[in-house]
């Protein structure tokens, strides 16, 4: 199996348009006779110490530098690399993926899942209540911009409770800016109800000092420019109103909110019991801010690194693999998977992993706290597989909230147990845990997250191969046996669709 090394590098220059078909085809031929030949000998069932010890960070890191290079194709239109959805960058990654699978012979079948998706960017924004421009104002993700694209004039009307019912926003609103506090409904039902109110734009205000940043999630047509505001910033504003004061403000966004398809990428064993599938899945998306070498591209490069080299294996349960789209957007990919999976097809999956940000420079050895008690059951006995791996390698582990924040989350609420690891984004590492995993307490654990310098050296190399060393060991024990795990029923298929949360994905909804 040595030739699959050199697949990815090839695989690259066939995705840039450099290497000609001729070029391409003729170490391939030799390389798949090779594939088909091996595929008639019986390969040893898979275990676990062997599918780890052929992990190889050399492999993982030039599948990074391969997907960097991917991602400046975006540049042209964006200035800058990036994967995100409906970039060049994005539709490079796809090929790149795929093809990899594609070529790893029969021992996978491999399909894309095309399906709708929205996507925002914000190309500039403005606000200023009174003669000030608080410093925490944020334009909400997938807000529609200001009319015509140009600054709007308004008194800022303060609306009643939180802002959840037509009868919360005052007549006065109407040609006005809607000031409404966070709380019980979404960000996008404030944002709704405050168009139909007649307001020309809405800032949503958090209820304690911190700074507020999320998404109005699917776009309706009564959607209105949408800011967010730190609760320390709103405060004196507050008062002001309450105390019958004018406040004048100027709300300026131009942005651009457009529907368009993208697609995941799902490779299922050709062996295995179909009936007991073994499911893990990464997003293929970056932000549209930088290229996402560690978010997620750790994740989906460990999920290929594993598949790659499950193919010298049998297994006795299926193992499937998924890489979503439109993570960053708000899990629309794995969303839309589990939303249209009939429900004898969402019985075979007897759980469910996710992988995202596997190498967070400063990182943790994070688990999801995963329990049973408010999850599928199975849930916890994964969550305990990753922390017994962990001991046994005498490290150190983290548990972290299981709050919707990732692909995991359209599965626990459709009755698949679920879990994963990570190794933390925007959160602050504590003394604690520098003591735990090194590092330096008071910074992020990824200090490049969502932004430009998320690039090929932004991933640190010992967690990304030890946590892709857990992610084959996770693959390699339930994809021989399912012995003491918790089996599915048709009854856990709807308990959990309504578990509250407050993200979907890495931003706030509500």
């Amino acid at each position: 199996m040595a030739g699959l090394r050199r697949w990815p590098s090839m695989l690259l220059l066939v995705v840039l348009g450099t290497a000609t078909a001729s070029e391409f085809q003729v170490p391939l031929v030799s390389q798949q006779e090779s594939l088909n030949a091996e595929s008639t000998i019986a390969k040893p069932l898979v275990n676990t110490s062997d599918l780890q010890a052929s992990i190889k960070i050399e492999n993982l890191v030039q599948h990074a530098k391969d997907l960097f290079i991917l991602a400046q194709l975006s540049e042209p239109e964006f200035g800058h690399p990036t994967r995100v959805i409906g970039s060049d960058g994005h539709g490079g990654t796809l090929e790149y993926i795929y093809s990899a699978i594609e070529l790893l012979g029969d021992y996978y079948t491999i399909s894309t899942q095309p399906f709708p998706a929205v996507m925002g960017k914000v190309y500039e924004s403005r606000l200023v209540i009174g003669h000030e421009v608080p410093e925490s104002a944020s334009p909400m993700s997938l807000t529609p911009p200001t009319a015509h694209k140009e600054p709007v004039y308004g008194k800022l009307v303060l609306v009643a409770g939180e802002g959840c019912d037509a009868s919360d926003y005052p007549a006065n609103v109407t040609g006005n800016i809607a000031f409404v506090l966070r709380g019980t409904c979404p960000f996008g039902t404030k944002s709704e109800l405050a168009g139909k109110a007649g307001a020309v734009a809405a800032i949503i205000y958090n209820h304690d000092s911190g700074e507020l940043s999320g998404t109005l999630g699917n776009p309706t047509s009564s959607h209105v420019a949408t800011f967010g505001l730190s609760g320390k910033d709103a405060g004196p504003v507050v008062e002001r109103l309450k105390a019958g004061e004018t406040v004048d403000a100027i709300a300026y966004i131009d942005s651009q909110v457009k529907q368009i398809e993208t697609r995941n990428i799902i490779a299922q064993t050709v062996e295995g019991d179909p009936d007991n599938c073994v499911m893990l899945g990464a997003h293929s998306d970056s932000v549209s801010e930088g290229p996402g070498i560690n978010d997620d591209g750790s994740g989906s490069l460990t999920l290929l690194e594993v598949a790659t080299q499950l193919t010298n294996f049998s297994v006795n349960n299926c193992v499937r693999f998924a890489w979503w789209a439109g993570e960053e957007e708000g899990l629309l990919g794995s969303d839309y998977y589990v939303e249209v999976l009939p429900e004898e097809e969402n019985l075979k999956i007897r759980l469910f992993m996710d992988y995202d940000m596997m190498g967070s420079p400063n990182f943790a050895y994070q688990v999801y706290n995963a329990t049973n008690a408010v999850n599928p059951v199975g849930s916890e006995q994964l969550r305990d597989l990753y922390v017994d791996w962990y001991k046994s390698q005498g490290l150190n582990y983290t548990f972290i909230p299981f709050d919707g924040r990732s692909d995991y989350d359209a599965f626990i609420r459709n009755g698949i147990p679920g879990g994963g690891i990570a190794t933390g984004a925007e959160g602050v590492k504590t003394k604690e845990e520098e003591a735990m995993f090194g590092g330096k307490a008071g910074e992020w654990y990824d200090p490049c997250y969502h932004q430009l310098c998320d690039d090929v050296g932004n991933v640190n190399s010992t967690a990304w191969l030890l946590n892709t060393k857990l992610v084959a060991h996770s693959v390699a024990t339930y994809a021989v046996s399912f012995d003491g795990f918790p089996e599915r029923s048709s009854v856990a298929a709807s308990n959990y669709n309504d578990k509250p949360t407050k993200y979907h994905g890495h931003r706030l909804i509500l």
